[in-house]
């Protein structure tokens, strides 16, 4: 970053925000953006530079994440607290790993989500298929970033694997070695906020360097495994020196589901049109005589859909399991504290 502390307008502070605002800013409150969170604080830009701002349980279940915008109230005691979230208009969100059926939000306020692929191994279409799902239901625009092409052997065999899936997204190939591509790229994230996403190893972190021109995130070399170091161990903010702002966030080695919204959809867009061709109008695209999708989409694609789909289907029944227990709970609880206090 420059030694220029960047104004609120560099960060993304926009009419929307500043009516959001409003109520806080007649209690004497101020704003400022999360640059990077951890448990119970966040380090933060303000009007008047970087700051640092602790957080209680107040803000319930949903703590302020990298990108947030955030309303700072002066303690009695005297550091700064965050008082409130504003309202986010896009969020990242992934399913948690193991046995939760919870989220977690990787990122707020984006709009462009790049998902990196690194061209150091063969481009993998099903996991590319899954991030474009939570990138598009983010709210968000996604686009594909193909990085290394420095060691790459075929990039136009390497381009053409990922278009086959990456359906209407933009797709830039570069290379921070040799700087390939790295103008397009920054024409494309000129003046917005965007999140790198992808696997450890992709280029995350050399990426936002190069764009940025500093050396604000460590980076690590590809282990030998061929497999990549976390060396972002929580979402972080870079400042571009020509206009907006660069979310990196720690490797994805998991990228489950959460509520896709239309993100599926947009994401398998010729499996949609390919439907609504099918002979029959409940047609499940697997034998029927007629079917479209059968004809026209690749078996290993149209598997994956299924998958997917049967993937966001079994977490909607967990979700609803979870959610009746805890109102069974909720009802113990209060029949308990009925009982104690005795039938008038």
């Amino acid at each position: 970053m420059t030694d220029v502390s960047p104004s609120l307008a560099d960060l993304g502070w926009d009419d929307r925000l500043n009516a959001l605002f409003a109520p806080f800013a007649d209690a004497g409150q101020r704003p400022a953006r999360v640059t990077r969170a951890d448990r119970g604080a966040v380090s933060l830009l303000t009007a008047d530079g970087p700051d640092r701002a602790r957080y209680g349980a107040d803000l319930g279940e949903d703590p302020p994440v990298v990108g947030d915008w955030v309303s700072l109230e002066l303690s009695p005691d005297g550091p700064e607290t965050v008082a409130a979230v504003l309202p986010r208009r896009s969020a990242l969100v992934r399913g948690a790993t193991g046995a939760s059926t919870g989220a977690q939000v990787l990122a707020a306020n984006v709009d462009r989500v790049l998902i990196l692929v690194g061209l150091d191994n063969e481009p993998n279409q099903r996991r590319l298929e899954r991030a474009l799902t939570i990138a598009w239901s983010s709210g968000a625009v996604p686009a594909v970033i193909l990085t290394k092409t420095d060691v790459c052997a075929d990039l136009d065999a390497a381009r053409s694997t990922v278009e086959e899936v990456a359906l209407g997204v933009d797709v830039v190939a570069v290379s921070a070695v040799t700087g390939e591509g790295l103008e397009a790229l920054g024409d494309l994230v000129d003046g917005a906020t965007s999140v790198l996403v992808g696997a450890s190893g992709a280029g995350k972190s050399t990426l936002a360097n190069a764009l940025s021109g500093t050396e604000a995130m460590a980076t690590a070399e590809v282990r030998a495994d061929g497999k990549g170091r976390h060396t972002t161990v929580a979402g972080e903010l870079v400042v571009l020196p020509g206009g907006g702002v660069l979310l990196d966030t720690p490797g994805l080695r998991a990228i489950a589901l959460w509520d896709a919204g239309d993100g599926l959809e947009r994401t398998f867009a010729d499996v949609e049109e390919a439907a609504a061709h099918c002979r029959f109008g409940d047609c499940a695209h697997d034998r029927e005589p007629g079917c479209a999708v059968q004809a026209s989409v690749p078996p290993a694609r149209l598997e994956a859909w299924r998958k997917l789909q049967g993937e966001l289907r079994h977490l909607a029944r967990r979700q609803d399991q979870r959610l009746a227990a805890e109102d069974r709970r909720a009802w113990k609880l209060i029949t308990r504290q009925y009982r104690g206090r005795g039938r008038p």
